[in-house]
């Protein structure tokens, strides 16, 4: 027996449409860019890395950050290289560390910390992240992104 509703008619059930779970109805892809900004910018957070990318990438890339259009090297991703597969990823990282940190450690802090970010905000499964240290900072030393930077006097 089935409650009437006022006017003689019965309730309305919900009609289904689709099967399953909404969330399992079609596919999420994340692009390599998105990874490598992640990461760039996690590995960024770690005290003791000093800049990502060789010393002629950073230049390049400030070069290219003030052009217009300039392409897809962003500070962001620069010194980060990702592949993305549907389910996991590797990451290549390389950093210059700053004068007086150990490197070994400096690198497996930006290790952990990559993967935190990177599986907590994309949920792949980061296989691998192998970092190279392409330069140690030192404190005398003047930053090539500074130098390209046009001076006022």
């Amino acid at each position: 027996m089935t409650e009437e509703q006022p006017g003689g008619e019965a309730p309305k059930q919900p009609v289904k449409r689709g099967g399953g779970d909404p969330a399992t109805r079609g596919r999420t892809t994340i692009a390599d860019d998105v990874v490598e900004k992640i990461a760039g910018l996690a590995a960024r957070d770690v005290v003791g890395v000093h800049a990502m990318g060789s010393g002629l990438s950073r230049t390049l890339g400030a070069v290219r950050d003030r052009v217009p259009g300039g392409g897809r090297a962003s500070s962001a991703t620069r010194g980060v290289n990702a592949e993305v597969g549907e389910v996991q990823t590797a990451l290549d990282l390389e950093i210059v560390v700053d004068y007086g940190f150990a490197i070994v450690e400096v690198a497996r802090e930006v290790r952990e910390n990559v993967i935190a970010a990177v599986e907590r905000m994309t949920s792949l499964e980061v296989v691998e992240v192998n970092i190279a240290v392409s330069d140690v900072k030192l404190p005398d030393e003047d930053d090539e992104d500074e130098a390209a930077e046009p001076r006022i006097q």
